[in-house]
């Protein structure tokens, strides 16, 4: 572990993240684009959820539905330019994606990507195309088409002509009546928590500017307690968690929410469509990059949790009975599990993370006492 711990306690917001200000600004957006909704509501082509969960479902007319998302990797393509290293961030990219379709009970199908670059370089093009390719091969996706634009003008990287972007639009298919969406949980179901493969693609930006500017630390430092150097850590790819969740459903499981656990972290499990609660009595050894960055930045509790994953990137809600089978599965693929606990009657749709006193509500964690 690092031997100080910086003054003047980090935050998203202090990085440049204003989250509170990007939902102000999302409410105001809805207001217009919900009009969209409106009018194809009822018809072919007209989604069948509210925005705001984590993919939206197009109505085929024909009892099938179309899932569609779309994401990016963020300042995550900084680390990639640092290192120099292009091959993953690709993965990333598909992984943000096909997690979100997800989300819905919908098996992902397609994505087409969209990279935004200052200066065209083939090198780092194929780098990006073989990571993309990664990805799509794990997740069972194809890429039949994508968009590259050359944007000099607007797109900056850290040193000169290093600057890109890559963003991503996936499609998947469901049947409208197996959408899982949090509308049928109940108090009691379990939340079993899948486990993350690092800090994925969300709170770079606070870990870049713990790392980098105050500790004054670069990506090939390398740490005992990371096992590798720090850009190394940052850039493991996302996991994503297509097949062993699909072969979940396909098991019959009784499934009542899928959550992708991105940015807000745990507070995504109020984005389910549910009236409930959510009780966390236990939680995973979140990997070091996490204690690195909390210590160094001088982090509480309530600003990690808030801003990055802490070793769950997704979360299964399901009956009590299914729990163990849903492990198994888990199992099969390499993929760490744990109860992390329980549903419960609570219409506030809070989180509270029993075991660092944590209690989140409207996208905040605040500490409670006990």
């Amino acid at each position: 572990m690092a031997t100080s711990t910086l003054s003047g306690d980090a935050t998203y917001r202090s990085a440049g993240i204003d989250t509170a200000a990007e939902e102000q600004a999302l409410s105001g957006a809805l207001v217009h684009l919900n009009r969209t909704l409106e009018a194809r509501a009822g018809k072919r082509g007209g989604a069948v959820l509210p925005n705001g969960v984590f993919a939206n479902v197009l109505d085929l007319g024909t009892g099938r539905g179309i899932a569609i998302s779309t994401d990016g990797v963020g300042s995550k393509v900084l680390i990639a330019q640092q290192l120099g290293k292009y091959d993953t961030i690709g993965i990333d990219c598909i992984a943000m994606n096909v997690n979100d379709v997800l989300c819905v009970g919908a098996e992902p199908l397609s994505l087409v990507d969209y990279l935004a670059v200052e200066v065209l370089d083939p090198v780092v093009m194929a780098e990006l195309a073989k990571g993309l390719a990664a990805g799509a091969e794990i997740a069972n996706v194809t890429i039949p088409g994508g968009e590259t634009a050359q944007l000099p003008d607007s797109v900056c990287g850290i040193s000169p002509g290093s600057g890109f972007d890559l963003v991503g639009t996936c499609i998947g298919e469901v049947d409208l009546q197996r959408i899982i969406a949090g509308q049928h949980m109940q108090p009691g179901d379990v939340i079993l928590g899948l486990r993350s493969s690092g800090i994925h693609s969300n709170g770079l930006t606070l870990a870049r500017r713990v790392l980098f500017e105050q500790a004054q630390l670069n990506v090939g430092t390398y740490s005992a307690e990371l096992g590798c150097t720090v850009g190394e850590a940052l850039l493991v790819p996302t996991r994503i968690y297509v097949r062993e969740v699909l072969d979940m459903l396909a098991a019959g499981l009784r499934i009542s929410g899928l959550a992708h656990i991105t940015s807000d972290g745990l507070l995504n499990l109020p984005r389910l469509h549910a009236d409930c609660s959510y009780v966390v009595e236990q939680l995973p050894e979140p990997q070091p990059i996490f204690a690195m960055i909390q210590h160094l930045g001088g982090i509480g509790d309530a600003e990690m949790f808030k801003t990055f994953n802490m070793g769950v990137g997704f979360c299964v809600i399901l009956a009590p009975d299914d729990v163990a089978r849903a492990r198994e599965i888990a199992t099969g693929y390499d993929v760490e599990s744990l109860v992390l606990g329980y549903v419960e009657a609570d219409a506030r749709r809070r989180v509270r993370v029993l075991p660092r006193h944590l209690v989140g509500e409207q996208k905040e964690f605040t500490p409670i006492a006990g």
